[in-house]
């Protein structure tokens, strides 16, 4: 939960150039020039890497089979176009065969409900990369709410803010686009252009846009992201934007944005001083002599949303404020003046319990959707705040006695009981609408629509405007909950997804683990169309484990395997794996794990740690030498989460899960598949090299690919991410069939 909109890095790991020693640990690394992403040594020794996968892997037809089948599924015209709300037009960004790189396209909800929506293209991004040179990868666009004058008088929504990215990498650059005329606006018609860096801009007014982004020496944080927040106006140069707020050197991220409720205009900061810790101001008269910031008085590890006339407060630990003490886990809610003015009366809208924790909270226009998680299955309530009109009457007190009035909490009707459950507002400004959309690791994802009214508990039944084809054969395969216990007695859930007699333990099945563990994120069942054709179709079972780090249960879930104890995630992971067995499901040599970026870093340690576990491993985009990490791009926005290696007592126990220094060449280890990109800018991708490299070096089993493209996902269209799951999953079948 945030404030209404912002910006900031993302809640995980996910520019080039060669790092400079800065320690006697990396003087003496052997591998230290594969951290030169772009190096000419480097990418020889990439280059050679990958012509060994082509030479082995792809020249299969078992490859170009698979490779094949994930391709229809990310290219299909029968997937569910996810769809935004601006105006009266419903926008939708689709890639598929004929769109590389994409098309930002738009239609009526009316058109959108039938089974062939008429769809007008809006901008078309493969014509755009051709005509420009440039491999533009999208990461999406901020549309600017006209006020309530200008929709009166019946204009359009026209002013857009579209961010690309060359190649998929994080940094990107933001142009302004005309929605009307359909048209890039030039920075010789004013029109707003920011260069690439990592950052952003946000609509103020139709003339004047916040911005944060790199402004030259000293504007950058340690991680690479904005440390200064400015405001520019149309027309002139970015050098003449006034500052707004300056972050210190030692932050992480700062932004900042409007929010356009009528009504309730109200300008914000965002301080991020670190993961988990942040500062959110109120902003009045920003850019001016007369500017106040004035910080919303909070904990600063909880997070703080504002909407209307409401500030919900979530929060990571424990809070005693106005004589009251909240448990961390709670989402709060008290009238924004009120807190303001100084009242600290909160009402409690959700307290954790041993096996329930939030997992999000959506407005729409007079109700909020509270989404818990219980063991780690979704459940939804909706929750009617006071009349907020009860406070602007004469004071008697009946209109009091209104403002005072409880929340009414109300159930949804039709909702399954196992599986994922997400819910998005349509307009959380005028309506009541909500899409819902259910999943489950054998069930294709269905798009419904719901209509809260003013009575939600009242609420038919959702109406389905869209579901996913079913693009694998799902008979005779089941979906099974299992409990792990971890090395100090914890209980630790786990998924298991395949045919009835593998899942219920008939035979030493071909077994993929997967696992992330961190930052608070939570893995919940979601249909894959890729895996199932590719993995569960040809025999394999799926696994997926809830461990420690993540936000199955709340704060403290995660809380419990930060920086000194990390090594329970890694404990966790390895108790599922034992389970996996002892359950008659699978073997070790027929059990494969694989885990990306911070889940790369859980791979890493289970290879290096519990080699005995595994027949394969796979480790993705991951962070590996925990000694430099801070030290190679994004790195050191995560000491929150592992520790400062550039401190003795903190060093101790980060070597012992950094897998690039656990590595022992003389003991044994199962094949490894390491994946990374040139492209990524958030988790360097000498990282997978140096560790490869090693292991190599070494003569054990090992299998690299570096995609040239695609950023932290890996893949920067349709093809690249069929070919690099075709690489992943051809790697389990040959190594654990």
């Amino acid at each position: 939960m945030t404030a209404e909109q912002t910006t900031s890095p993302s809640r995980a790991p996910e520019s080039s150039g060669q790092a400079v020693p800065a320690d006697h640990a990396a003087a003496h690394d052997p591998y230290l020039w594969l951290e030169d992403v772009d190096g000419d040594e480097a990418l020889a020794w990439v280059r050679a890497r990958n012509a060994e996968v082509a030479a082995t892997l792809e020249t299969a037809d078992a490859f170009t089979a698979t490779e094949r089948a994930i391709r229809e599924v990310l290219d299909s015209d029968a997937r569910i176009p996810e769809v935004s709300k601006i105006g009266d037009r419903y926008y939708n960004f689709w890639r598929d065969a004929q769109h590389e790189r994409g098309v930002w396209r738009r239609t009526t909800l009316d058109s959108y409900r039938t089974d062939e929506p008429e769809w007008e293209t809006v901008l078309d991004l493969d014509a755009l990369a051709a005509a420009e040179g440039e491999s533009w990868v999208w990461h999406g666009a901020t549309v600017l709410r006209p006020t309530p004058e200008q929709l009166a008088a019946g204009e359009p929504w026209r002013h857009a803010l579209v961010e690309l990215s060359p190649g998929g990498s994080d940094a990107d650059v933001t142009r302004e686009f005309d929605l009307v005329e359909k048209r890039f606006v030039a920075p010789e018609e004013g029109g707003f252009l920011r260069a690439e860096a990592k950052g952003s801009l946000g609509w103020l007014d139709a003339d004047t846009v916040y911005v944060f982004t790199d402004f030259g020496e000293g504007t950058l944080t340690p991680s690479g992201y904005p440390r200064v927040v400015k405001l520019w106006t149309r027309g002139t140069p970015l050098e003449d934007a006034v500052t707004v707020y300056e972050g210190t050197d030692e932050d992480m991220y700062i932004s900042a944005w409007r929010s356009h409720t009528p009504g309730f205009e109200r300008d914000f900061v965002h301080r991020s001083k670190a993961f988990y810790s942040d500062e959110l101001y109120l902003a009045e008269n920003p850019g001016t002599p007369e500017q106040r910031l004035t910080k919303i008085d909070v904990p600063d590890s909880a997070e703080v949303g504002v909407r209307r006339e409401w500030m919900l407060v979530e929060l990571r630990d424990d809070w005693t404020v106005g004589g009251a003490t909240y448990r961390a886990g709670s989402l709060l809610a008290a009238r924004f003046d009120d807190f303001l003015a100084g009242d600290r009366g909160f009402t409690v809208l959700f307290e954790p319990s041993a096996t329930t924790s939030l997992a999000g909270a959506t407005w729409t226009r007079h109700h909020l959707v509270v989404n818990v998680l219980d063991d780690v299955k979704n459940r939804l309530h909706v929750l009617t705040p006071p009349d907020a009109s009860a406070t602007a009457g004469d004071g008697t007190p009946a209109a009091q006695d209104a403002a005072d009035a409880p929340w009414v909490r109300s159930e949804l009707p039709g909702l399954p009981a196992l599986g994922t459950v997400a819910v998005g507002a349509v307009d959380p400004v005028d309506s009541d609408d909500l899409w819902l959309v259910t999943t489950d690791y054998l069930t294709p994802t269905t798009l419904s629509l719901v209509s809260l009214g003013d009575h939600p508990g009242e609420a038919g039944a959702p109406e389905v405007v869209k579901s996913n084809p079913a693009f694998f054969d799902a008979d005779g395969m089941t979906v099974a909950q299992h409990f792990a216990t971890s090395d100090d007695g914890t209980r630790v859930p786990y998924f298991v997804v395949g045919r009835a007699d593998l899942v219920e333990g008939t035979g030493a099945a071909p077994t993929l683990l997967y696992g992330y563990g961190g930052f608070e994120i939570s893995l919940t069942p979601a249909y894959s169309g890729a895996l199932g054709r590719a993995w569960l179709a040809q025999g394999g079972v799926y696994v997926v484990a809830n461990i420690r780090g993540g936000g199955e249960y709340g704060p403290a879930w995660h809380q419990a395997a930060l920086r000194a104890n990390r090594h329970r995630a890694y404990e966790d992971f390895a108790a599922v794996a034992r389970d996996l067995v002892a359950r008659g499901i699978t073997t070790p040599e027929h059990l494969g794990m694989e885990g990306r970026s911070n889940g790369g870093l859980l791979a890493g340690n289970m290879l290096t740690q519990y080699p005995e576990l595994f027949g394969a491993v796979i480790v993705g985009v991951p962070l590996l030498d925990m000694r430099r990490y801070t030290k190679l791009l994004a790195g050191a926005s995560w000491a929150a989460e592992y520790g400062d290696p550039d401190d003795p007592e903190q060093w101790e126990f980060l070597r012992t899960f950094s897998p690039y220094h656990l590595f022992d060449p003389e003991r044994d280890y199962p094949p490894v598949l390491f994946t990374t990109s040139t492209k990524d800018d958030r988790v360097h991708p000498g990282h997978a090299r140096k560790l490869a490299a090693a292991m190599l070096a070494a003569g054990k089993d090992v299998t690299y690919y570096e995609n040239i493209e695609g950023g932290h996902g890996g893949a920067a269209n349709n093809a690249q991410a069929a070919h690099m799951a075709a690489v992943h999953y051809r790697f389990l079948a040959e190594r654990l069939a």
